[in-house]
């Protein structure tokens, strides 16, 4: 695992996409999972704070005791540490905009068998705003062009999935999303472009650290998946 950032108390790691976090029921017949494989690249029991869907890449902080996560669950439950993700969504996203659209919470049949389906919609607000567009010359379905949007991403909640549910509620899907995306676009990315994945990645998070009290900021860049995607011609600037 790549580390942003180690200390005696914490760890921030880029979590490579379409890794599991931990052991889960959903995914029977993987094999490697991040907390299993930082483990054993530290030596050491890690503990899990808060969570990155198996396709998301990017910025996850771990414990490295339970005290220190205890402390660090907390931030996130009153919204003190800063999460910043950058996606490329279908279509052209012209101007930054707040989605405030509570989402009712989805139940995993294998690992949520404790959640209430009856719960009703939570708030969940993110915050978008457009980098670049991009114009491939390449037909889909009744278009003669296919447009994409480079957007960075400010959730101010944590609902599961919410980039990806709150991206498909205003038609702008993130590309490679195959449980809310659009399939035409995932194909063209994948067997044009040569580019496979969820275009959905946590670039930067920020917080104070809750032992020492100092300001931890890492960013993870860009991986392989989104150094090909960034080296695409015709990206020009909003």
């Amino acid at each position: 695992m790549r580390i942003l950032h180690q200390d005696p108390y914490i760890v921030v790691i880029d979590k490579p996409g379409g890794m599991l976090v931990h052991r889960s029921f959903i995914d029977r017949h993987e094999t490697r999972f991040v907390m299993q494989t930082l483990r054993d690249q530290l030596g050491q029991h890690v503990y899990p704070v808060h969570r990155l869907d198996k396709p998301t890449s990017g910025c996850l902080i771990f414990a490295l005791d339970p005290s220190t996560a205890s402390a660090l669950s907390l931030l996130f439950q009153n919204g003190e540490i800063e999460k910043q993700y950058h996606a490329v969504v279908r279509g052209y996203v012209n101007s930054a905009d707040t989605i405030d659209y509570p989402l009712k919470e989805k139940r995993d049949k294998h690992e949520d068998r404790r959640t209430s389906e009856d719960k009703p919609p939570q708030p969940a607000v993110t915050h978008y705003q457009p980098l670049e567009q991009l114009l491939l010359p390449i037909p889909i379905g009744n278009y003669p062009e296919a447009r994409y949007s480079l957007l960075k991403l400010r959730p101010e909640t944590g609902r599961r999935h919410q980039l990806r549910r709150h991206m498909a509620h205003i038609s702008h899907p993130i590309v490679g999303d195959t449980t809310h995306g659009d399939g035409k676009h995932n194909k063209l990315f994948r067997q044009e472009l040569g580019l496979k994945g969820l275009l959905l990645r946590a670039t930067r998070i920020s917080f104070v650290h809750p032992v020492n009290e100092q300001l931890v900021e890492c960013e993870a860049g860009w991986d392989g998946l989104w150094q090909g995607v960034i080296q695409l011609p015709n990206w020009t600037a909003v």
